[in-house]
């Protein structure tokens, strides 16, 4: 089977990139408990995840295929749990159709007829990106059923520091979160992260190794104020330049490397309570980020994955 591995990525690659027509034969290639990831699976994932991140190309064929195969293997597991309790994995038309709108908007996607347009000529069944994003939203429904009475927010001081501090920095970062197998030691996963950072780039390095939901898109983050942040976080953030990248950050569920890529200032004093609802929610998102990093990672322990 290794040997099949080796010579089918390079054809993946080779049709994905340079569009070259060649017919793939559809073999199981893991199974994850019962559920099945075949060569047209990870070719799929392929031109999914080269048509929302360009720096995919920049790869080499194996690091594409772990990719491809890290990503698919973090939803099976996800579906499989979300089987336990749903009857279907189908979320209302009306609420996909306008999520996905929002999360394809950084590939120009603006209308439901687009976003089917658009993965038609990547040659990619819309309906099977429908599948992959309603997962998402179910687990994130999930995740917040299930954690919401641990999310920790205090209102008052937040209400407390914009009103003493209209002007608030906001930071638009990107992330590679990690973890250590048992097999592993943390300098050394350290060591191998800095340099593929100096070699390839924090966004290559992100989709490469970083095991956040973020690591699609390169881990970028977006804009995120400092008002949001951990105390622990906002030092070390504050602590480099615009360019530069954190230490490894030690936070529930594994850890955090940061970059800035741009810092600006808002004035919030127009409105103070937009703004006050905005960061309770941000802060409330990324406490349940976290939770869902740390039940993902209980419940993958009691998964069976074999490659065939």
């Amino acid at each position: 089977m290794k040997k099949f591995k080796t010579i089918t990525v390079g054809v993946f690659i080779s049709i994905i990139f340079f569009s070259f027509s060649l017919a793939i034969e559809n073999k199981i290639l893991f199974k994850v408990n019962n559920e099945i990831i075949t060569s047209i699976d990870i070719l799929t994932e392929l031109k999914y995840l080269g048509s929302i991140n360009k720096d995919l190309k920049k790869t080499t064929n194996n690091q594409a295929f772990e990719i491809a195969k890290r990503s698919l293997i973090r939803e099976k597991i996800k579906e499989i749990e979300l089987k336990k309790l749903l009857k279907e994995i189908e979320v209302e038309e009306k609420f996909l159709n306008n999520l996905l709108i929002n999360y394809f908007k950084s590939i120009n996607i603006k209308t439901i007829s687009e976003f089917e347009k658009f993965f038609i000529s990547q040659d990619i069944d819309p309906n099977l990106i429908k599948k992959k994003i309603s997962i998402e939203i179910l687990w994130n429904q999930f995740i917040y059923s299930k954690f919401k009475q641990n999310v920790k927010i205090d209102r008052k001081s937040i209400q407390n520091e914009l009103s003493n501090n209209v002007k608030k920095k906001e930071f638009l970062l990107s992330e590679i979160l990690f973890n250590i197998n048992e097999n592993e030691e943390l300098n050394d996963k350290i060591v191998l992260l800095k340099k593929e950072i100096n070699e390839k780039g924090f966004s290559q390095t992100a989709l490469s190794y970083s095991i956040s939901d973020t690591s699609s898109k390169g881990g970028k983050l977006g804009w995120v104020s400092e008002t949001i942040m951990s105390p622990k976080i906002k030092n070390k953030v504050k602590k480099i330049k615009v360019g530069d990248h954190t230490d490894p950050i030690v936070i529930p569920g594994g850890f955090l490397i940061i970059k800035i890529e741009d810092i600006r200032e808002k004035d919030n004093s127009s409105d103070l309570n937009n703004e006050i609802e905005k960061i309770i929610k941000d802060k409330t998102n990324e406490q349940l980020n976290q939770f869902s990093n740390i039940y993902f990672n209980k419940i993958k322990k009691d998964i069976v994955i074999n490659e065939l």
